[in-house]
């Protein structure tokens, strides 16, 4: 049964007031059995909605679980996605303070610029790469603000978990090359590495994201037409992650290099 309309807006006021505060809290799907994939997008929308009260403005989306292993991991077999707020982007080689996540992990993936709108809900790759102005890397900063592990039932967070936390969306830097999306690149064969204080912590291929990174794109505008949604010319899209995430410390630097097509860096504040 979906939940009424107060008990939305009051999980939002919760995770809004975690957020400030930098706590973490009990995975919804434990303090509230009943709520559903669609209840979890009815919250992340009520939580927005508060961001955007207090002077946020939405800039694009984000879309996770975009690979066979994350999906594995989070017993799932689709995506999910957040919305990217203009408060959350740092600029390349930038310091991130501490305390502004709860817990960040790192993932490195390659974000599209849209040149014009797109809709679904019959939406392809050839839509989306028509539709992008110019593609750029990028380190997308992970922010739990929900229990991975229950503290009392221990149980694992799900899905729906994620998606009220805004996908796990915390933060984006991207890069200063942008590159077109012209006939001789492969999309799909992009390779990225990312290297905390110098060190290769993971490596990977843009293919990992459902095939080519452009269908997630595809995938989100056409999720979001069925609820009406477009997505807007100007929009940043993070297609996805083709690494596992890498816990983030105090202190530590951290590069994703692509190669030919650039590199991105930050670092972790101490104080």
């Amino acid at each position: 049964m979906a939940l009424k309309n107060e008990e939305i807006q009051a999980m939002a006021r919760r995770i809004a007031a975690a957020d400030v505060a930098h706590e973490i809290l009990r995975p919804l799907t434990i303090t509230n059995p009943g709520i559903t994939l669609e209840d979890g997008y009815a919250v992340q929308s009520a939580w927005a909605d508060i961001k955007i009260a207090q002077g946020a403005t939405i800039v694009g989306h984000k879309i996770g679980l975009t690979s066979k292993a994350m999906q594995s991991q989070s017993v799932v077999d689709e995506p999910d996605y957040g919305v990217i707020l203009d408060d959350t982007l740092y600029p390349n080689g930038g310091h991130i303070p501490l305390g502004t996540f709860h817990a960040p992990r790192v993932e490195i993936e390659l974000t599209f610029m849209l040149k014009r709108d797109l809709t679904g809900p019959r939406c392809t790759l050839f839509d989306v790469l028509r539709a992008t102005e110019f593609i750029c890397p990028a380190i997308e900063i992970l922010n739990s603000r929900l229990e991975k592990i229950d503290s009392v039932t221990k149980q694992k967070r799900t899905i729906i978990d994620s998606i009220c936390g805004n996908a796990g969306y915390g933060g984006l830097i991207m890069g200063d090359r942008p590159f077109l999306p012209t006939d001789d690149i492969n999309l799909a064969w992009i390779g990225g590495a990312c290297l905390r204080n110098g060190e290769v912590e993971e490596t990977g291929l843009s293919a990992g994201v459902l095939g080519h990174p452009a269908n997630a794109i595809a995938w989100l505008a056409n999720k979001l037409a069925a609820h009406g949604e477009t997505l807007k010319a100007g929009e940043i899209l993070l297609s996805g992650s083709f690494i596992r995430p890498v816990p983030a410390r105090p202190g530590d630097t951290f590069q994703a290099d692509f190669g030919p097509y650039g590199s991105v860096n930050c670092h972790f504040s101490l104080n």
